[in-house]
């Protein structure tokens, strides 16, 4: 805005500023633009694919995997929990998928006996011969008790999730607080009385 003292006439310094205040704003937004314009190119999809966020992502595939491994132990140990807890497996095998398991695919048939819980050692799903133990991580022999070491399980992934989001780049964070998140509710489902 140019202004004079008197109204009738035009303050030429005043326009001049006015310009030139002009002038420097655009080359300064002009700057910023090209400046943004050139980050872009490489920043968000550089550290998408850096070494370590691939590193990130496979770390999270694994606990994934872990996880699922966990389930399936359980349900072998607690076939009853068989409703329960298929819908919650299926949905860690979809984030293991997510974080680029392709092994983890939840079984077509609805049964827990194929996937990367049982290369890892863990038991299909069905009981256990009499008296033999099972090979995958260890499951408590009272269902209750072993719904809460699931939840469990669920909580403390989560919380790594959450932690790791800060070190994470756009796309990545994003998968992980959503997987956290699941995981939260999951242990809270896991945590709940049976109804």
């Amino acid at each position: 805005m140019i202004t004079t003292e008197d109204p009738g006439k035009c303050n030429v310094p005043n326009a001049a500023y006015a310009r030139r205040r002009t002038l420097l704003a655009g080359a300064a937004l002009g700057g910023a633009a090209l400046l943004t314009g050139c980050s872009e190119d490489s920043g968000p999809d550089r550290a998408e694919h850096s070494s370590a966020a691939e590193r990130l992502r496979k770390r999270s595939a694994r606990d994934s995997t872990t996880l699922l491994a966990r389930y399936d132990a359980t349900l072998a140990a607690h076939p009853a929990l068989e409703s329960r807890l298929r819908p919650l497996r299926s949905e860690v095998a979809r984030h293991a998928e997510a974080f680029g398991d392709e092994r983890a695919a939840p079984s077509p048939g609805g049964g827990a006996s194929d996937g990367p819980a049982q290369d890892a050692g863990a038991p299909a799903s069905g009981p256990s011969p009499h008296g033999a133990r099972p090979s995958g991580p260890p499951v408590p022999e009272d269902e209750r008790a072993a719904r809460s070491a699931l939840a469990d399980a669920e909580r403390r992934l989560a919380d790594t999730r959450t932690k790791a989001l800060i070190a994470a780049p756009p796309e990545l964070a994003r998968l992980l607080a959503s997987v956290a998140a699941a995981g939260a509710v999951h242990a809270y489902l896991l945590a709940e009385r049976a109804g």
